[in-house]
């Protein structure tokens, strides 16, 4: 795992923490939704600062599939790598 994408990933994700849930829960299995508790709306928000940190483009269906912290890493390492 690079870990400056994770590093840039979980300050992207902080931000739209609730506040009943620490940046020091974020690990690379936590579910975005479920464990995060980041709702569907914010969820939208960090994809585009994603897009945005890491000058790439996510589809709809990958955003389908990023569903946990280590399945964005995944798409965003696809995603710099090309």
């Amino acid at each position: 795992m690079n870990t400056d994408n994770y590093d840039a990933l979980k300050t992207i994700i902080k931000i739209y923490l609730p506040e009943d849930v620490s940046v020091d829960d974020i690990t690379p299995n936590s579910h975005l939704i479920n464990e995060l508790n980041i709702n569907s709306a914010n969820l939208v928000d960090v994809v585009l600062d994603v897009e945005d940190h890491f000058d790439i483009t996510i589809e709809d269906d990958e955003i389908e599939k990023m569903d946990t912290v280590a399945s964005a890493l995944e798409i965003i390492s696809q995603k710099v790598a090309k």
